[in-house]
């Protein structure tokens, strides 16, 4: 007989491995294929329709509507559930398996938390996704919390919050401290607000007040859920309930059971729920966009990696461009979560320069998403004076994140140099047509006298020492095409290793 457990809810911690896909076998234990939604894009275009129609008649302003995603499933969930959660850390993490189902619950969602009289509740309504780079991510997280539609749907819970908890709260106790904050995760911006109240409720009593949450029924709660039964395919199971623990001394903690991963074993079939909140203003295209992002919190996890710096030491001189190259390291690992710690990370090379007898070396730094550094290095010999280079075959997408950072994720660029084996290196280009970098260098070129590189919005790299060169003036921003490269005067690839190397396109 399968053994019975129960993991309670934890804080994040750090991570291992988790696979490409869900459609990606991980060991020989688990294998998901063939995911599938409960119901077509028609029927969820109608759903809506209706919903709008109940707004319209003032039945309700908001409803939670949500559908499932299903695929076969053989295995064990657990592997799955710790490679997710360890490279993609929520707060109100939860597994739980029965014998006959087991639950892998990976929310970020605070239901409520009980500590003696205090009872905190976070409601989470709003969502963007997460930018490409370190400025659009804090422009994303901006334009979530200044979002009125977002701004409105998130009040709206919290009223509903502040109401449910009014009704179990010592008069005058109930409180908004925090309103409209951005939360990052992985893939997602999440806005959330926090209600707390002060109660002396028993347990069950609580529940009564407060269950379902408010930011997965919709206002007004009793209308809303109606609708919802109306309206949805099939009832969501543990998706959108609670998981959660009981402790001594009135303690307890329980989450929203959202993102969340259903395996029955009876049937073989594995359960994903994605919903989104539905208001006047709110359109379907969006709407459901919003439901395939929130998905790909599990469906499209990210590969394994580690973030990556090329350095120059030169005798006499040190390292080229350090703070720069250490920035832009910081700037990666707050991106993608990683633990980052600068002045240990600059010790550690400028312990290892220490051993360099060469006048000039290549230093290859990586550091993992637990901070933990290496270092590689190589006596560097002079380049030839001219590279031959060639066009890519097939573009990249600018959307890629991996583009912006500089990481161990390179098989995009392997793959380009693969397809030239005879050149020294690849240009790459965008879906757009425009040039964007080499796999090894940014691109510049001379056009009437002046030399132009590509915005970093084409998709490519922010190289330090391009970023030198803009601030000194002698780079200015232009996109490119390879007509620009058929024209030029001059063409040149620039790292802060290398320096400046001419280039010949040789097709």
């Amino acid at each position: 007989m399968r053994k019975r457990s129960f993991r309670p809810l934890q804080k994040a911690g750090a991570p291992p491995c988790a696979p490409t896909s869900l459609s990606h076998s991980v060991g020989e234990e688990l294998e998901v294929r063939g995911w599938r939604p409960t119901l077509t894009r028609g029927e969820y275009e109608r759903a809506l329709c209706a919903i709008h129609a109940a707004i319209a008649a003032g039945e309700v302003y908001q409803v939670n509507y949500t559908f499932r995603l299903r695929a076969p499933f053989s295995g064990d969930l657990l592997p799955l559930f710790r490679q997710v959660y360890e490279r993609q850390p929520v707060p109100y993490a939860a597994y739980l398996d029965t014998g006959a189902h087991a639950i892998a619950s990976l929310s970020p969602e605070l239901f409520f938390a009980l500590d003696g009289e205090r009872i905190t509740t976070r409601p989470m309504k709003g969502t963007a996704p997460r930018g490409l780079t370190r400025a659009d991510d804090l422009q994303q997280a901006e334009r979530l919390t200044r979002c009125p539609k977002n701004r409105a749907e998130n009040l709206m819970i919290v009223d509903m919050a502040r109401n449910d908890l009014g009704r179990i709260a010592r008069v005058g106790s109930v409180r908004v401290p925090r309103l409209f904050e951005a939360e990052r995760y992985a893939t997602l911006w999440q806005m959330t607000s926090t209600v707390v109240a002060c109660t002396d409720a028993p347990l069950p009593e609580i529940f009564r007040a407060l269950f379902p949450a408010a930011s997965i029924t919709g206002a007004p709660k009793i209308r809303a859920t109606q609708v919802i039964h109306a309206l949805e395919c099939a009832p969501r199971g543990v998706y959108t309930g609670a998981i959660g623990v009981v402790l001594p001394h009135r303690r307890a903690q329980f989450n929203v059971a959202i993102r969340t991963l259903h395996h029955d074993r009876a049937a073989g079939q594995l359960e994903y729920g994605v919903g989104s909140g539905v208001v006047w203003d709110s359109e379907q295209v969006a709407e459901y966009a919003e439901c395939l992002a929130k998905a790909q919190v599990l469906l499209a996890p990210r590969p394994e990696f580690e973030l990556l710096e090329t350095l120059l030491w030169r005798r006499g001189r040190g390292y080229f461009l350090l703070e720069a190259h250490l920035q832009r390291l910081c700037d990666s690992a707050d991106h993608f979560g990683f633990t980052m710690d600068a002045d240990a990370v600059r010790r550690q090379l400028l312990t290892v320069a220490e051993q360099f007898t060469a006048p000039r070396y290549r230093v290859r730094l990586r550091v993992n998403r637990h901070g933990a550094a290496q270092v590689e290095y190589a006596p560097l010999s002079p380049e030839r004076r001219v590279w031959r280079v060639a066009l890519a075959r097939e573009p990249v997408d600018p959307r890629e994140v991996f583009l912006y950072h500089k990481t161990t994720h390179r098989q995009m660029y392997e793959r380009a140099r693969a397809e030239h084996p005879d050149c020294d290196d690849v240009l790459l280009w965008n879906t757009g047509g425009e040039i964007t970098e080499s796999t090894l260098a940014n691109v510049v070129v001379r056009l009437d006298g002046r030399y132009y590189t590509p915005p970093v919005a084409c998709g490519l790299l922010a190289g330090v020492y391009r970023g030198r060169l803009l601030q000194r003036g002698l780079l200015h921003e232009r996109v490119l095409t390879p007509n620009d490269l058929r024209r030029a005067e001059a063409v040149y690839l620039i790292n802060s290793v290398r320096g400046w190397i001419r280039v010949e396109v040789v097709c």
